[in-house]
């Protein structure tokens, strides 16, 4: 399965050295230039530009599709539209996307839609990383989620339960 990935996502996975992940869990992930442009930024942390320099086999960088501004929610950011457009382009198995009105467009689109949490636990789920730690090394970037989101989604996974 291909995905069409949004900043957020591989931002924190990389920034929690959780990267790899992506290649193990998807045949190729697809990023719009908007996003590759976001990456590379000067404001965005060392570790994460030098990811994309150069970025990783199982990434590809297609160019920006064209957006009708009365199509896509102008509250949404120059990547997350570009991202909805390519994935309408060629409708990938998963958008992976945190923005939560970028999430809604999406989905209100018929995209299955998850973001660094759901990446995280589906990779847990696979015997792939550890979750608990995962959580842990989140908690030290400034990704934003509630604590009982956190508790939650470890009390089902340890659980048994499948997805979230």
């Amino acid at each position: 399965m291909r995905a069409v990935a949004d900043v957020g996502p591989l931002h924190y996975l990389v920034l929690i050295g959780h990267e790899d992940l992506l290649g193990q869990l998807f045949d190729g992930v697809v990023i719009p230039e908007a996003v590759r442009s976001e990456l590379s930024d000067t404001e965005t942390p060392e570790r994460v530009r030098n990811w994309m320099t150069p970025p990783p086999p199982w990434l590809s960088v297609e160019h920006d599709q064209p957006t009708n501004p009365d199509d896509l929610s102008s509250s949404l950011g120059r990547g997350e539209r570009a991202v909805i457009a390519l994935a309408a382009q060629i409708r990938p198995g998963l958008v992976l996307m945190d923005d939560r009105a970028a999430v809604a467009v999406a989905r209100r689109r018929g995209f299955t839609v998850t973001g660094t949490l759901g990446l995280l636990y589906r990779a847990a789920t696979l015997g792939l990383t550890d979750l608990r730690g995962a959580f842990e090394q989140l908690r030290t970037t400034n990704f934003h989620c509630t604590p009982a989101l956190l508790a939650g989604l470890l009390a089902r996974f340890e659980s048994g339960n499948a997805a979230p």
